[in-house]
């Protein structure tokens, strides 16, 4: 995609995105974002809400007068990106990987004009992603869902960064991307860890309480969602966040060992 000049007006359907944006300088550029999109909570605030991801108010997001809507593979529906499409320019970023994560971020410089700061944010990434422990290979499965339970698989961002951490993805065997489970079936995939998420799914103490004796040779952890799922800006915080949680598991297995 390329432009004769700058988006001026740009529409943000996806929280990491939106996060990422405002991180790039785009202040003023932004005006439209999802109800989902609460960071940073200083600038959202003030920027108009166009549904949430999976359900975008197509006329709210036209009555903008974007000449920019960003979109995510993932996190929007084909249906409403097709339908934005006919009447506004949509770019659609795909995140598989960490490395992909990085280019996202490079590509978005060039397309809204912010290459600099864009070169810079993946530099600090990338030094903050070097220093990650390489310790023990554990074994970890990461749920993202309850009802039914579901799991990280390969080809995801989060599958990628559970490498970069050193991890094992025991359930990377299972198809597709994000696998649905019985409890037997992930019982039977061995996870020295098992992660449960804070998002999309809210995992709680309480989820803990009863999947533990289920699964009584797994030890089970509360982690943050975004710091494992949110790729762009939210990579920098993430970082400090994912060595301080390695450190942390690798004493606790360490001590039962």
């Amino acid at each position: 995609m390329t432009y004769e000049y700058r988006p001026a007006r740009i529409v943000s359907l996806c929280p990491s995105l939106t996060e990422t944006l405002f991180a790039l300088g785009l202040d003023a550029e932004v005006v439209g974002r999802t109800a989902y999109c609460g960071h940073p909570a200083d600038f959202t605030g003030r920027v108009a809400a166009v549904g949430e991801p999976k359900q975008v108010e197509i006329q709210k997001v036209l009555a903008l007068r974007p000449d920019l809507v960003i979109a995510d593979k993932e996190e929007n529906r084909q249906e409403d990106v097709e339908a934005l499409t006919e009447a506004v320019p949509v770019y659609v970023v795909d995140v598989t990987s960490y490395e992909k994560a990085l280019r996202l971020v490079e590509d978005l410089g060039m397309l809204v004009g912010r290459s600099s700061r864009a070169a810079a944010l993946v530099e600090e990434i990338s030094a903050g992603f070097a220093r990650l422990p390489r310790g023990t290979p554990h074994s970890v499965a990461y749920l993202v869902w309850k009802e039914p339970l579901m799991v990280v698989g390969q080809g995801t961002y989060i599958h990628s960064v559970l490498g970069r951490c050193g991890f094992t993805n025991a359930c990377a065997s299972l198809p597709g991307r994000y696998p649905k489970v019985t409890i037997d079936e992930l019982r039977a995939c061995a996870p020295e860890v098992v992660l449960l998420a804070s998002e999309p799914f809210p995992f709680s103490d309480a989820h803990i309480e009863d999947l533990a004796p289920q699964l009584p040779d797994s030890q089970l952890w509360l982690v943050d969602g975004e710091m494992f799922g949110w790729y762009g800006s939210r990579m920098v915080q993430a970082a400090d966040y994912l060595a301080g949680f390695c450190a942390e598991l690798e004493s606790s297995l360490g001590s039962t060992s």
